[in-house]
């Protein structure tokens, strides 16, 4: 890492960033499938404002900072797409059962004893901690105590798309769906100028929802401009509760409850 590298052509015009970084190779969103090699990113605040050859981007840039990368890939941050975050704290509890009774024995007891806003906060700033050395930089998450989530992901620097969650039965969080809509939508209102956090309704499962909260769901969703998120077709398990049959069910269901 150097400070204040200076173009090596005197006479040239060179721009002031903040950081230039120096890959071995970069991989960019656009365009796409492509591999630059030997190539830096040139940021200013917080922007990248241009990715070049090294050499032309020593000659272009002043940066403040430069962080010389042999040997390592540069790309965009990785997408976790389905996170209940704060649950790393449960890691290795009660391994191997099938889904319904690793909920009904395991962890919905557990969850009753100690879901809590500090167990959320903890749980997530511990799972974006993995995220992050994993080469995530943004997850989307379903769980309890969305603002603890949030106040988490800040604290981190991390993007998160934040699930309200909706179920049928009481919890630490919540009552009914009316209780759970009602703070997931307070949680939103809170933080919707936080450019890092977005939010989606997140009805947990066909099995904990039923078809009257879907559809207010569908309909919050529609006004509000807000994707949704669901477990759907988890496992291959069948069950009066949540067979094969019942999940094609509840996809045609999808369009009566307006999905």
């Amino acid at each position: 890492m150097t400070t204040g590298t200076a173009p090596s052509d005197e006479n040239s015009i060179s721009i002031k960033v903040d950081l230039l970084i120096e890959a071995e190779w970069v991989i960019p969103i656009d365009p796409v499938g492509v591999t630059l090699t030997h190539h830096s990113i040139a940021i200013k605040d917080g922007k990248i404002v241009a990715i070049e050859p090294l050499h032309e981007a020593r000659r272009k840039f002043t940066p403040d900072e430069t962080i010389e990368l042999p040997g390592h890939v540069v790309l965009p941050g990785l997408v976790n797409l389905h996170t209940h975050a704060a649950m790393s704290l449960f890691r290795g509890y009660a391994d191997d059962l099938p889904l319904m009774q690793w909920l009904n024995d395991k962890v919905w007891p557990a969850e009753a004893r100690l879901a809590s806003t500090k167990f959320v906060l903890d749980g997530t700033l511990l799972a974006g901690a993995e995220l992050l050395r994993g080469g995530v930089t943004c997850f989307n998450d379903m769980y309890f105590f969305p603002h603890a989530t949030a106040t988490a992901a800040t604290q981190l620097g991390m993007r998160a798309s934040i699930g309200l969650v909706v179920l049928d039965f009481p919890t630490n969080y919540a009552t009914d769906t009316s209780d759970y809509l009602s703070k997931g939508l307070a949680c939103r209102d809170e933080w919707n100028c936080e450019s890092l956090i977005t939010f989606n309704l997140a009805p947990h499962a066909p099995y904990t929802v039923g078809d009257k909260s879907f559809e207010r769901v569908g309909m919050l969703a529609d006004q509000l401009n807000l994707g949704i998120h669901i477990h759907l077709h988890e496992t291959r398990m069948r069950s009066p509760t949540a067979s094969s049959s019942m999940v094609s069910d509840r996809l045609s269901d999808s369009a009566a409850w307006g999905y």
